[in-house]
């Protein structure tokens, strides 16, 4: 087994479990804000519902991202130190801003959100959450603009050592890279944001409609009604959720419009910048202009040689990277030669690269990967946009219908965007192997700043230590992410009851009364590990 393939493997495990709590916290942490916005303007009790109880959502979100995105920083110095050195005069800037001024900035206004309620003015507390959202933001984007160094870095020059040496802050953080990359994750945040409001609403809605609660005239009008024996079942109720469903739908459909425009961006700096990463996801295994909606054949075939287009748009591909339809955009096989020349045919014989020294550079990314990677990212990506439009459709009439399997697609939909965000991510790791920092094409030549994946790996790491590390942090992952899925699902199903403590606390059956001891699902405040908050 090659250290390097473990390597690789814990840190894109732990990776895409940090990247599924990621995004819902940016993107809800702003609904929320906007929710509690219209609640300090209007002093309408509902939208005061919607900000406790998606609130309490957003909190659970956002710790469990905090306890698994430490780990990431620390295994640049574990796994990778040899890549540490590598960037360490680069990443120190943006890490040490995002931790001593993002993450600090957050934290601090979350918990005086947290323990503000009922303490602070209105406006002040308001602030706070506000701040608390901005700091996140600006802790992904300082995240983002060291990972766009990798796939594309500027402002640096070459130190005695050969490593680079960044000598211009303002153009790493002002990389169009960085800047790409960082609306278009705003975007896919906000998606995320506005299916989990549309999914989770849709079903309480439903359970109104199961359980006889709402019902609908002659005309398809709803009837709202409320039902006396379970806490928060009142017709106010119906509005937190009717709400809740139609802001998730537009939010969902503003993020979807947002991220076609930034991924259109993205795309086009990706042909400029990693050509090879582009040809890859498109299956263009020679110079054209045509766009593959569907190829077949063997993808492990790096040379193309088994890769079959069946369904093409002709002269899309172009327009793709350019703009202009029927340009010829460089293929597989016209680049690989190219990089080649440029950076060598083999890895260089050095003993710290244990067996991989002198081995064959692959400048082909496992094409399988990128093709179907962007591909999904494009079509799940889709998918909540157009379910958006469907729900505010079904909801004209102030309900959802009463089908149990839409019900069911509704919460199965809230999966779509995060597939979506982690199948983008993945092809942007995956399409720049076999460099783990991408060269400049601006630079290419002797004063490219580069380097392979393969040299960046701890070469002290052993096989043994990181197949116990990889285990380990599997494992501890698999454990929180349990714990937030049951606390997700506990704070979801009660409703805005168990989200707030100056109401009684209730439950969804109607088989129960709200204070049925027996219930083994009914909160209290004695129990409730959220008690805390608010």
């Amino acid at each position: 087994m090659d250290p390097l393939d473990i390597a690789r493997w814990q840190f894109g495990i732990t990776t895409v479990y940090h990247f599924l709590l990621v995004p819902l916290t940016l993107g809800l942490g702003a609904c929320v804000a906007i929710l509690q916005t219209l609640w300090v303007r209007t002093g309408d009790e509902r939208w005061l519902r919607m900000t406790k109880f998606w609130g309490k959502l957003y909190l659970i979100n956002f710790i469990l991202g905090v306890a698994t995105g430490l780990v990431q920083e620390f295994q640049f110095g574990m796994a990778w130190s040899d890549y540490s050195r590598f960037v360490g005069d680069v990443f120190g800037a943006p890490l040490a801003m995002e931790g001593l001024l993002a993450f600090f900035a957050e934290s601090t206004f979350l918990g005086v959100w947290i323990f503000g309620w009922g303490r602070l003015r209105k406006g002040v507390h308001l602030a706070a959450l506000w701040l608390a959202v901005i700091g996140s933001w600006m802790s992904a984007f300082f995240i983002i603009a060291a990972n766009s160094w990798m796939q594309h870095p500027v402002g640096v020059e070459i130190g005695e050592n050969g490593r680079p040496v960044m000598n211009d802050i303002w153009a790493v953080l002002s990389n169009n890279t960085a800047i790409a990359a960082f609306s278009h994750t705003i975007a896919g945040a906000l998606m995320v944001g506005g299916m989990f409001l549309l999914g989770i609403a849709w079903h309480h809605l439903w359970r109104r409609r199961h359980d006889g609660i709402d019902s609908v005239d002659s005309e398809g009008r709803v009837v709202v009604g409320e039902n006396p024996h379970i806490v928060g079942r009142d017709k106010l109720d119906h509005g937190v959720w009717l709400r809740s469903l139609r802001i998730g739908a537009v939010v969902a459909i503003v993020g979807f419009g947002a991220v076609a425009l930034t991924g259109d961006w993205q795309a086009k700096l990706m042909y400029e910048q990693q050509p090879m990463k582009m040809a890859a996801a498109e299956a263009a295994c020679t110079s054209g202009s045509s766009f593959s909606i569907l190829s077949i054949g063997d993808p492990g075939a790096r040379d193309c040689s088994e890769v079959t287009p069946i369904i093409e748009v002709h002269g899309l591909l172009g327009f793709l990277a350019t703009g202009d339809f029927g340009a010829e955009m460089p293929g597989i096989k016209d680049l690989e030669p190219q990089y080649q020349e440029l950076f060598g045919t083999n890895l260089p014989d050095d003993p710290r690269l244990g067996d991989r020294a002198g081995a064959e550079i692959h400048y082909v990314p496992v094409m399988w990967v990128t093709y179907w990677g962007f591909r999904l990212m494009i079509g799940l990506g889709a998918i909540p946009a157009a379910a958006a439009v469907v729900a505010l459709w079904l909801t004209r009439k102030g309900t959802v219908p009463k089908s149990k399997g839409i019900a069911r697609l509704a919460l199965v939909g809230i999966t779509a965007p995060f597939a979506a965000n982690i199948a983008g991510w993945i092809f942007t790791e995956m399409g720049r192997q076999p460099f783990v920092v991408a060269p400049n094409p601006a630079y290419w030549g002797n004063d490219a700043v580069f380097m392979f994946t393969a040299a960046a790996v701890s070469p002290s790491a052993t096989v043994g230590e990181l197949l116990f590390s990889v285990i380990s942090l599997t494992a501890v992952y698999g454990v929180l992410m349990v714990v937030l899925l049951i606390l997700l699902f506990k704070y979801a199903r009660g409703g805005v009851a168990a989200a707030m403590p100056d109401m009684e606390h209730g439950i969804e059956r109607t088989d129960r009364g709200p204070d049925d001891p027996d219930d083994p699902d009914r909160p209290s405040s004695d129990s409730d590990v959220l008690a805390f908050a608010y």
